[in-house]
């Protein structure tokens, strides 16, 4: 039974589009193993950007970052 992990920044992700993701994993993983989309498992978890970490920083501090400089003429 194969099991997919897929984990995410919280609220990047509408619950339609989980929906939509569930659904497509669901078919390449079964396509590509062979087996019957009943057999596979899809968990979707949702991380706090403060609780990831890109290149030494959150991703809640790289993201304050990127909108500061955005605005920065």
């Amino acid at each position: 039974m194969p099991f997919v992990h897929i984990k995410m920044i919280e609220e990047r992700c509408t619950p339609e589009k989980k929906e939509l993701m569930i659904k497509e994993v669901t078919d390449l993983i079964a396509g590509i193993l062979e087996q019957d989309i009943e057999t596979v498992r899809i968990q979707i978890e949702e991380m706090r950007p403060e609780d990831w970490g890109i290149a030494g920083e959150s991703v809640k501090k790289r993201t304050e970052k990127a909108l500061t400089n955005s605005l920065i003429p």
